[in-house]
C-alpha cells in the first residue's frame, strides 16, 4: 500500500466500522496517517498509543491555538468541522499561562458544587426521566435516559431551565454530527449563552456560570462565553456516549449479565472498559506543529494539523498481549480524558464520573429486569468523526410504577 495516500475519514466506512478502518490504517500507514477531512482539506490522524502520548505530553512543539494552522486558505465556506477548529477565545484553544488561568476558573466554578448536592440533583434528574418511560415497559436508553442525564445536570448547574436546555442539547449534537447545520447550531449556542451571562451579571446566583463570572480570572463575555460552550460540550456529549456505552456493554455482554443486579460494582467495570473499548471520545482536533518534527516515522511540518486519534490509540495492539481480554478494571492508562497539559479538567473529569455512575446505578436498581429488545448486532453508531456513541439503544422491562406517584 502507498503509504504517501491520504485516507478519506468521510469514507462511509469509517463511520460503520471505525475498528476495522483503524487496522487497516495502521497496517498500511503506521501510527501516524496522513487523513483528508471533508472537503479533502488535509491532516495528520496520529493512532500510535506511545506517538498520541508524545503529542499529549509535549505542549510546547505541538501546540494548541488553531491560528498556527498552515491550511486555512483550504478550508472551504460554510464548512463543517469549522467549529470544531476555528480559532475562539476558549480553554481548548489557549495556551501556557492563559491556558491555565482558564483552567483554574473551571476546576474553581466546578468544585463549587457541593458532591452530596450533585449526587442528589443526578438521583433526582434520573428518578424523574424513569418516571417518564418506566411504567410502558420499554423505551430509548440512548434517547430518553443516557443522553438527557448529564445534559439537564449540567443545565442546570449553569442555571439553565429544561425547556432551554432541550434546545441546547440538540444543538450540541448537531455541532457533533458536522453536519450542514453545524454552524447554525453553534450561532444559536452562543446566543444562548449571551442572554445567560447577561441575565447571571446582573443577578448572581449559586451556579458555574455566576461562579465564573465573579472568578479572578477576569472573563470578558465572549470569553466566558466560549468556554461555557466548550465545557458543555465535554461534559454533555460525551459523559452521555458514556453512560449509553456502558448500558450497551452490561445490556449485551454475558460477562455482565449475571451482575446486572449488583450494578453498583459492574457500573464502573463498564465504564472503565468502555473507556478502552469504545470510547466516547473518539477523535478530536487538535494540534499544531510548532516547528518541523519527525513523529512515527512521518515528517511534520510546522503548522501542520494533528487529529488526536483517542479510539485508535486505545486500541493498539502494541500496548495489549496477544492473550489480553478486553477487561481492564483497573487499568487507567487509556487515553480517553486525554493527556497532559490539556487533558480534561480533573473537575470535570470528576463531575463525569459521578454523573455516569450515578445514571447507570439509579437506573438498574430502579429497573433491574431490563435487556435489550433487539439483537445486539442491530444497534447501530452514530456518524460522527468526534465521538462515539449509539444511534438508538431499545431496552424492554417489567412496568413499573413512577415514583412521583407512590
Amino acid at each position: 500500500m502507498d503509504t504517501t495516500t491520504p485516507v478519506r475519514l468521510y469514507d462511509p466506512e469509517f463511520n460503520t466500522d471505525p475498528r476495522g478502518f483503524y487496522r487497516r490504517m495502521r497496517a498500511g500507514h503506521g501510527p501516524v496517517v496522513p487523513v483528508l477531512m471533508d472537503g479533502d482539506v488535509p491532516a495528520w490522524l496520529v493512532i500510535g498509543y506511545r506517538e498520541l502520548h508524545g503529542v499529549l505530553s509535549d505542549s510546547d512543539t505541538f501546540a494548541r491555538h488553531p491560528g498556527r494552522w498552515n491550511a486555512w486558505d483550504r478550508v472551504p465556506e460554510n464548512w463543517p468541522l469549522l467549529p470544531m477548529l476555528a480559532p475562539l477565545p476558549n480553554v481548548l484553544c489557549s495556551e501556557g499561562d492563559e491556558h491555565r488561568r482558564r483552567t483554574r476558573a473551571i476546576n474553581d466554578a466546578v468544585n463549587g458544587a457541593d458532591p452530596h448536592e450533585l449526587r442528589t440533583l443526578v438521583t433526582r434528574v434520573a428518578d424523574r426521566l424513569i418516571d417518564g418511560f418506566c411504567g410502558r415497559g420499554a423505551a430509548d436508553l440512548r434517547a430518553e435516559y443516557a443522553e438527557r442525564v448529564p445534559a439537564l445536570v449540567l443545565c442546570r448547574m449553569f442555571g439553565l431551565d429544561d425547556t432551554t436546555g432541550a434546545a441546547v442539547t440538540s444543538d450540541m449534537n448537531a455541532l457533533f454530527n458536522a453536519g450542514p447545520d453545524a454552524i447554525d447550531a453553534h450561532r444559536r449556542m452562543v446566543g444562548v449563552f449571551t442572554r445567560l451571562i447577561t441575565s447571571r451579571r446582573a443577578a448572581p446566583g449559586p451556579d458555574i456560570v455566576s461562579r465564573m463570572i465573579s472568578h479572578a480570572a477576569g472573563y470578558t463575555d465572549d470569553d466566558l462565553n466560549a468556554d461555557l460552550i466548550a465545557v458543555l460540550a465535554g461534559g454533555h456529549q460525551t459523559t452521555g456516549e458514556w453512560v449509553g456505552n456502558a448500558l450497551r456493554l452490561m445490556l449485551t455482554d454475558e460477562r455482565f449479565g449475571s451482575s446486572l443486579f449488583g450494578a453498583r460494582s459492574s457500573a464502573r467495570e463498564a465504564l472503565v472498559e468502555v473507556l478502552w473499548e469504545d470510547s466516547p471520545s473518539q477523535m478530536n482536533a487538535g494540534r499544531f506543529a510548532s516547528r518541523d518534527v519527525e513523529l512515527g516515522g512521518r515528517m511534520i511540518r510546522q503548522g501542520d494539523l494533528l487529529l488526536l486519534g483517542y479510539a485508535a490509540a486505545n486500541q493498539d495492539p502494541g500496548l495489549r498481549s496477544q492473550d489480553e481480554g478486553p477487561g481492564r478494571a483497573a487499568n487507567h492508562a487509556h487515553l480517553s480524558f486525554s493527556h497532559g497539559e490539556h487533558s480534561c479538567p480533573h473537575a470535570a473529569r470528576g463531575l463525569a464520573e459521578t454523573m455516569a455512575v450515578t445514571a447507570i446505578e439509579v437506573l438498574l436498581d430502579r429497573l433491574p429486569d431490563i435487556e435489550l429488545s433487539v439483537p445486539a448486532d442491530e444497534v447501530r453508531w452514530r456518524p460522527s468523526p468526534w465521538v462515539r456513541g449509539v444511534i438508538a439503544l431499545p431496552v424492554s422491562f417489567t412496568p413499573a410504577t413512577p415514583q412521583g406517584d407512590l
